[in-house]
Order: structure tokens, then sequence, then C-alpha cells
């Protein structure tokens, strides 16, 4: 009947029963698998424990008594023995009588008899030395008695212990297998010893559904075209085949840590439809000679079985490190034969055809030149840290399953975040709904999100740190400092929120809406040196001494004056004249790239340019000092204050960047009124148009009987 059923199933049916077999193939595509029941090894050990509990259970040898041949003497005398049996010529099985094991002398034999369940077994046994003095023994103590007993000789064989003498061989045997299996476990290249030179690499394929696209790959836009050329080309080769285009053979991904370049690479998975190997760098090193080059062979020997194929190396920095750094190696340094192996397969004499690589890292400038070549890495895509706008379409992207309220401005929470990557910003949401959760809320708002920010730049607030009010106070003022000569300066960055309460490491702390730019000036970098500097400038104007509060500020500034004089070029008496080495050769050299009178001369310049930058900060603190005292005071009194707070004490800031911005924002004011003002007029005539319609139907005088029928009619 289940035939006759199969039979009658309609073509629909049937194609989708066939397309429900094909989903519960196993990851790798090997169809069938996925129903093929597994044989369970634990039916073996258990059938072994049987065989043992057997053997244990019926070898009851060591239970029967063992007499001496005075006990058997007397047994004979007295005519007790039914019958001796000589096995195998080394002890004697004695069998008593059945109507003399109820005699008192038996009292243990009945007892042990009684116990016994399995089946006949000999009531004594004994030990013999020679066969013919034993023979004769029994023959003498029986003369003159009628029906003597004879012996019987058999020849058995001991099976349970020709098997305990097998069993250490067996437990040897058995203990291999299954550390074999053991090792074996996992699939292809799993990190045992007999696939230790396999791939490790994680297929997915048609029957592998990887759900993230291009889609959920926000702020991205340049390096996505390039990606998704790739994948086009994969599709529609013919498009770029029939101009004599050929398909680039590698593409690096490079930028900074959690700026999507892994997410980039899972995107290509769900949206390519060819198989994809995904492996990390790390995967190749192993600590046996080999290993990591003959797994870069079975990676590429699987990936032309399957080719057009794409392989995903992710971290490819920890095989592709420039040769010949460090001396401490020699030239068979496994890492290096791992990354020979890698370059033979990408382009070597033999071609890959259909086989491209993509690969992600965040330091292309320690990689080896032979692997950036074309032929192997046609293209570097460079995935940056996303801009404001990028930044917004990130945030849309991870706000989806948040619940948030309209207080949430998403162009605000963007401008909030200068430098954030994609992982910071992933961070901010989640931080955000964890501390609207935390606070029994039903829906995130914005302050939740500022204080995800301020959790994420600053680290946990320690409100409950104890501080002196004198310490209270110099922090305070510190602060006061930074935010006085940032709001004074053309081209320090805007306050948004200074606060007192202890972060992380920091006993204060002040967050800033920078200017994102992609070139900075001379006048610019020591504005922003001079508001770093307000802090302890602001503590000698105030009070006449200095701490050690100002420790992070000191090695902030003192790194970007040496930046601006030996790598950017700004000073005069250097010159123009970078000392600054990209490709990175310099970490492994002892020695300086400039004599000892130009370090000398480094140093001259670097204080100068410091002190200049100090004595700019003095003289602001200096000429609004007042402001300054009522700043820290309102500090003290409510330990954070908001950019309202500062253009109250100091007015609004009249520089031209800081115009241009108040003019864009009320354009933006401007143009979000008429959009809601359109949106209120849509509504209002939907309304209308609506109650227009239902006045029409409620009217009698419109309302007509066409062709009425009665009962008649019927």
């Amino acid at each position: 009947m289940a035939a006759n059923k199969d039979n009658n199933l309609t073509p629909d049916k049937g194609k989708e029963k066939k397309t429900d077999s094909r989903k519960n193939n196993n990851p790798v595509g090997n169809p069938g698998d996925g129903n093929k029941k597994k044989f369970n090894f634990y039916w073996i050990y258990t059938v072994i424990a049987v065989i043992f509990f057997a053997l244990f259970f019926f070898n009851r040898d060591g239970q029967i008594e063992e007499i001496t041949w005075g006990d058997l003497r007397q047994m004979l005398l007295n005519q007790d023995v039914e019958k001796i049996v000589l096995v195998n010529r080394e002890f004697a099985e004695i069998y008593i009588k059945e109507d003399k094991i109820n005699d008192p002398r038996y009292d243990k034999l009945r007892e042990r008899l009684s116990n016994n369940f399995t089946g006949t077994t000999p009531h004594f046994k004994m030990v013999i030395g020679s066969v013919e003095t034993f023979e004769k023994d029994v023959e003498k103590v029986q003369e003159g008695i009628p029906n003597p007993v004879y012996i019987r000789n058999e020849i058995r064989r001991n099976w349970t212990g020709d098997l305990l003498g097998w069993l250490p061989l067996l437990l040897l045997i058995g203990a291999w297998i299954f550390i074999m299996r053991m090792m074996s476990r996992g699939g292809p290249g799993g990190g045992q010893i007999f696939n230790i030179g396999k791939s490790k690499a994680q297929l997915f394929d048609k029957d592998t559904h990887v759900t993230i696209t291009f889609k959920d790959v926000a702020g991205l836009e340049e390096a996505k075209v390039e990606v998704m050329e790739i994948v086009d080309f994969l599709k529609n080769p013919s498009k770029y085949t029939k101009l004599g285009g050929k398909i680039p053979k590698g593409a690096l991904l490079v930028g900074p840590p959690g700026t999507g370049k892994t997410l980039l690479a899972k995107s290509v998975a769900g949206e390519a439809n060819v198989p994809f190997f995904s492996i990390s760098g790390s995967d190749f090193v192993e600590m046996f000679v080999g290993v990591g080059a003959s797994r870069v062979r079975d990676l590429f020997r699987q990936a032309k079985e399957k080719a057009p194929c794409i392989i995903f190396i992710d971290e490819i920095d920890a095989i592709g490190r420039a040769r010949g750094r460090s001396a401490l190696t020699g030239a068979n340094d496994e890492r290096e034969n791992t990354l020979n192996q890698l370059l033979t397969e990408m382009d070597g004499f033999s071609t890959n055809a259909g086989v491209i690589i993509l690969a992600a890292t965040n330091r292309a400038d320690i990689l080896d030149r032979a692997l950036l070549r074309a032929g192997r890495f046609d293209r570097q895509i460079h995935v940056e840290l996303p801009d404001m706008e990028e930044r917004k379409a990130i945030f849309l992207v991870h706000l989806k399953p948040i619940k948030f309220d309209d207080s949430v401005d998403i162009d605000g929470l963007a401008k909030q975040t200068p430098g954030f990557s994609g992982a910071d910003i992933a961070n901010v949401c989640n931080e955000a709904a964890l501390i609207g959760a935390r606070k029994g809320k039903k829906v995130v708002d914005k302050s939740d999100f500022m204080d995800a920010i301020d959790r994420i730049i600053g680290g946990l607030e320690k409100r409950n740190k104890i501080i002196s009010q004198t310490e209270k106070k110099t922090i305070a003022y510190h602060e006061a400092g930074h935010a006085t000569v940032s709001w004074l300066l053309e081209h320090g960055s805007p306050l948004v929120k200074v606060t007192i309460v202890p972060r992380g490491k920091a006993l204060g702390a002040a967050w800033y809406l920078p200017e994102e730019r992609q070139i900075t000036t001379f006048e610019q970098m020591v504005d922003e040196m001079t508001a770093t500097l307000g802090g302890r400038a602001s503590e000698e104007v105030n009070f006449g001494v200095i701490s050690t509060g100002a420790l992070n500020d000191l090695e902030r500034i003192t790194k970007q004056a040496y930046a601006m004089i030996s790598y950017f070029g700004l000073n005069k008496r250097i010159g123009n004249i970078s000392y600054y080495d990209s490709s990175g050769q310099s970490e492994y050299s002892f020695t300086k790239p400039y004599s000892e009178k130009t370090a000398q001369i480094i140093d001259e310049e670097v204080q100068k340019l410091v002190q200049y930058a100090y004595s700019k900060a003095v003289q602001l603190l200096t000429e609004h000092k007042a402001q300054v005292d009522e700043l820290a005071q309102l500090l003290l009194e409510r330990e954070v204050i908001y950019t309202e707070d500062m253009e109250h004490i100091f007015g609004k800031r009249q520089f031209k960047r800081d115009i241009e911005r108040a003019e864009e924002l009320a354009r933006e004011k401007d143009r979000m009124k008429e959009k809601l003002d359109n949106l209120r007029a849509k509504i209002n005539e939907k309304d209308s148009e609506s109650s227009e319609n239902s006045s029409e139907k409620n009217d009698p005088s419109d309302q007509t009987l066409e062709n009425p029928k009665t009962n008649d009619d019927d």
C-alpha cells in the first residue's frame, strides 16, 4: 500500500518531496548521507561486556573445594565416592554419591550445591602429582571393597584460560582501534594524526544555506562593488569574456579590525552560487614539519575538484608575513614553507582555472611582496572606517531587531560615533538594549544610547570610587580647562559633554564632536595639541601646581609632535622630509634612518612645539579665568555638563565652520518640517476622501433597487 501511495503523488508533491530530501543532506553536500543511520559501536562494547560476564559466571571452578589425599582416602574407605575423573592428567574431580551427601560430614557441600545455578559440577577437586602413583594409591585403598571406583581419564579444552591468555593482546588491539577512531573523528582535517595534512576548510555550497547577503552589509559601498563584480563574473562569465576579460585570480581585503572584512566574505558565500571554502590563516600552522604545506595542497586539490569556486583565507598574515625578516629563524622555517607552497598554488607552474582567492588582513604592510603581486592578488580592496553616512546605514542595519522610541536620532548617533567601526556600532546597539533592559524599560530611548557610547569610549562609571574634595576640585578644573580651550579655539572640536565621574582608568572625561576630514593642516594639529594641554595648563593657572593627572594628555601630544616633525614634514628646520617607513622594515632594525645630530634637532623642535601649544593654552585660560571658575563650580555641582551649559557661559561659537554647521542644521530642520507638513497634508487628504466616500454610501437618495426579486420570481 505504501508503494501505491507513492505512485499516486501529484507531480508538484513529488517535486516537493525530492527537494526536502535534498535539504537533509550533510553540509558538505554528499547526497544520502543525512538519511543513512550510523552503526552504534556501543553495541560492540555491550556484547564484549556480556561475554566477560558469562565467562565469569560460568567459570565456577574457583568455588570447588580442594581436598588432600587423606580426605580422598577416607571417602574411599567409607564408599562415599561415586566416580573419579582425571582431567588432563593434572587434577582429579571427585563426585559424591547422592545418598551420602546428606551425611553431616558434607554440610558445606550441601550449602554450596544449594547456591549453584550452573548445573552439575564436581563436588571436590584434588591436584595430583604423578598419575601412576595416584592410580596405585586409589587401587590400594579399595582392596577388599566390593564395587571399587575406577579412575576415568578426560582431556578437556580450557577455553576460559585460552581466552584470558589472549586477553592482553585483544585489549591492546581494541585500545588501538578506539584511539584511531577517536583521532579520525570529526571529518577531514580535524586535527587528527592521520588527517593532520588534510585541509580544515569549511565548505559552503548549494546544500549549505548562508543567510548573510550583500543587503546585510552596510557602509561598504565601494568594497561591495568590487566583490560583487567577482560574484557576477562567476554567474555571468560571458559578459566579461566576450570582451577578452579574465576573472581576477585573487582579491585582498585590507582594513582596520572590525570594519567588516569577514562579514563581506560571508555575504559573498551567501550570494555566490559556487562552492565557497572558508579557512583561517592559523589553520595552516602546526608544530609538525610539512603539515602547513600539505594542508595548502589539499585545500587547492579540493578547490580544483569543485571549480569554479572561491577560497576565503581569513587573517592571512598568519602565514603571509614577509620572509627573511627575523634573524632568529632559518630558511627552513615551517611558516615560510607554507607560504612558499601557497605562492606556488596561487600562481605557479600549474594553473588553477576557476579558483578565486579572497583573503582578509589588517596588516597588509607586513605581507610578503610576492604574495601581493598581480597574478596572485590582482586587487587590494581597502575597507576603511565608515564615515558619517556609512555609520548611519550601519546603525539602520543593527537597529532592526531593537525596540526604540522616537527620541532616538540616528543622524545624531552617527555624528556622536566618529572613528567607530561596524563592530563598535553593533556593540553600541547591543549595549543600549542591555542598559534599557537593566532599567526595566519597554523600549530603548536616546539616553540609553548615550550611556552605551559613554560606556564603550570611557568605560564603566565608578560612582562609588572614593575621591577627596581636593582631588575632585583638581579634576573639575582640569576638565574645565580642556573644555574651555577647545571651545575658544577655531580648530578645536566642539564640546558635547564633560564629566568628573570616574570611568574606567580615567578620573574625568570630555566628549567632543570632531570634524571629519581627510587631510589636516599644521594649524589644526596645533589647536588639537593646545586643547589637549588645556587640563595641565588649567591646574597651573588656577592652583599654581601641576599633578600627574595629565599623563595620557602628555603621551598623546608627544606622539603627535614627533609625528608632525619626523613623519609629516611640518617643521621648517627639518624640512620636507619624512622618516616614516610604511613597509614596516624599520620594526626589525636597530638603527635610525637619521643621524644623531638630526635626532637632537627633532627633540629640540618637539620641545619648542609643545611649549608653544602649552603657552597658548595658559594665555587663553588666563584671559577667561572667571568663566573657567564658573564652569568648574558647575561641574562640581552637577558632575556632568553639556553643550548648552558651555553656550550659556561662553556664548555660541562664532567660527566659520560652526556658523556653516548651524546653517546646515537649520536647513535640515526646515527640510524635516516641510516633509512632515507634506505628510500631514497627505494624511488629511486621505481622511477627507474616506469620509466623503462613507457619506456617499450612507446617503439614502443615492440608493436604488435594481431588479428586485420576490418569491414569485423564484
